[in-house]
């Protein structure tokens, strides 16, 4: 069974409250929160005061909060504090991948790194034993909606193989064009969770759309 993390970046912002609630009561285990800053990704999306005000309304949602931005530990803080479960953070950022890892522990939060699609998984290598989470990438981070690039699945093969070799316990998470037809090929290369903003939130029936994922 995989865990469905929805990317609320693909919800309707006019009733965000409400769509969350909706995919979380259909069997969504997480909500996948994405930060653009518009410099690390040519894009921006929304901070500290929107996560702040989903936690009031929704407190025991799990907020994994992915930060596609330049400086994640300049932030740490103030996502955690504002209500973050796990803070993921890019492997290319510009801060210390080090300092931001014990930054964020520290804090009292999970932690997990992401690569874009041109980052091999073996980047990670010295970092692994310290995660709760790997996201790759299975497009460029930026946008929404994109085509889904098989070389995700190598990574994920790859990552899944590493974890079981060392005994670690990170999760392998995948977010990019997956859908009905890209999902049970991520899950069988080793994906443990799926993030899905189109396929949801863009599907005739949302919460039909989480429960066929979470059957993978």
């Amino acid at each position: 069974m995989a865990i469905v993390s929805p990317s609320i970046l693909s919800a309707d912002f006019g009733k965000l409250g409400a769509d969350c609630r909706m995919v979380l009561d259909a069997g969504a285990q997480m909500l996948h929160y994405d930060v653009m800053d518009g410099h690390f990704v040519p894009n921006i999306s929304f901070g500290v005061p929107v996560l702040k005000s989903l936690h009031k309304k929704l407190p025991d949602a799990f907020y994994d909060v992915h930060l596609m931005i330049s400086h994640p530990l300049q932030y740490a803080e103030a996502f955690i504090k504002a209500g973050a479960t796990l803070y993921n953070f890019h492997l290319e950022c510009e801060d210390d991948i080090q300092a931001t890892i014990d930054a964020v522990r520290a804090l009292g939060c999970k932690v997990g790194l992401t690569i874009k699609p041109g980052t091999e998984p073996q980047a990670l290598a010295p970092y692994l034993d310290q995660l709760d989470l790997v996201l790759v990438m299975s497009v460029e981070p930026g946008f929404g909606g994109q085509r889904f690039m098989p070389s995700a699945l190598d990574k994920l093969r790859w990552l899944k193989a590493e974890r079981e070799a060392r005994g670690a316990h990170y999760l392998l998470e995948v977010d990019g064009g997956v859908d009905n037809a890209t999902a049970p090929q991520c899950v069988e290369a080793g994906a443990d969770i799926l993030v899905a903003g189109s396929a949801v939130f863009g599907a005739a029936d949302p919460a039909a759309a989480v429960q066929h994922l979470a059957s993978l």
